[in-house]
């Protein structure tokens, strides 16, 4: 679950969009970008005066030239595999104060460098899923389809999260007709699983499913609209650091009946919703030249 700490029993941010930069001042501007932009692989996003503006991820650094040299606290980089935290620690292994090593206490792969004015760097790997860290394109590049889920329950408190978001897709004329329909009862979701034999066994793999419909009624774009809020579900899963997956051909009178459903209204996927087991690995992707068309 995502929670804010309020503020004299405020939060003046409240549904709002903040990003931050954490700026330093440096004796040698062009010694730092040399070793955040090519050991490091931080790109300049922004070079202002005597400012360079530095980026990774979510990750903005800045430096501007001072007579001070700042360094106090610590740059934490969040890496995405414990390999790539050994490939970082085998890159600044003349600085670095240990090799990476799990920190059972923090649940983290880490290891601790020097750049080159002192500063103390953190690059670690979370061992368990953290919600709320990727960027919008690691975000999309990183979902994948979950088939196998741990027994760990999805508490109330992660759907509200979950369908908080979800509740943002856009639809035809702002008809909003979505709906999602959460399911813990095992035996509708054993049934649900049994649907379209191996297709739909995933279902019955997760501590609970998920459908997403529409009501015609309410959209002339009912088939658009329900793929749209069913896209919106699973990016939203993988932000909050759940698994999914999208279970198609559901949209079945006996589904229906199952799940309390209108005839009329139209099921997009009943998906399984959980903690994955493992991270599914990356599937291969044709080049961008074989889906793009010009025409000028």
């Amino acid at each position: 679950m995502i929670t804010c700490c309020p503020v004299n029993g405020s939060t003046p941010f409240s549904g709002e969009s903040m990003s931050g930069i954490i700026f330093y001042g440096t004796g040698d501007l062009e010694k730092l970008r040399s070793f955040y932009c090519r050991q490091l692989g931080l790109a300049v996003v922004l070079e202002q005066a005597d400012c360079l503006l530095l980026q990774q991820g979510n990750l903005a650094l800045g430096f501007c030239t001072r007579a001070e040299v700042e360094t106090a606290g610590i740059i934490c980089f969040v890496l995405v595999s414990e390999t790539q935290v050994d490939e970082m620690y085998h890159t600044l292994k003349a600085t670095a104060e240990n090799p990476p090593g799990k920190n059972e206490r923090y649940g983290i792969y880490h290891f601790f460098a020097r750049d080159p004015e002192g500063r103390r760097l953190e690059f670690q790997y979370f061992l368990e899923k953290v919600p709320g860290l990727l960027t919008g394109s690691e975000l999309l590049i990183t979902r994948r389809s979950v088939r196998e889920f741990r027994d760990t329950p999805v508490s109330p408190e992660q759907i509200t999260d979950l369908l908080e978001l979800c509740r943002w897709a856009p639809s035809s004329r702002n008809q909003q007709p979505c709906s999602y329909t959460v399911i813990r009862n095992r035996r509708v979701i054993t049934s649900l699983a049994e649907e379209r034999g191996n297709s739909s066994v995933p279902i019955g793999r997760a501590p609970l499913a998920v459908a997403v419909s529409t009501d015609p009624e309410l959209s002339r774009r009912y088939l658009q609209d329900g793929c749209i809020g069913a896209t919106y579900l699973l990016l939203a899963a993988q932000a909050l650091g759940l698994g999914t997956c999208w279970i198609a051909d559901m949209d079945r009178e006996h589904v229906k009946d199952l799940l309390g459903l209108p005839l009329n209204h139209y099921i997009a996927t009943v998906t399984p919703l959980g903690v994955p087991a493992a991270t599914p690995p990356v599937p291969l992707r044709n080049p961008l030249n074989d889906h793009l068309r010009w025409i000028e």
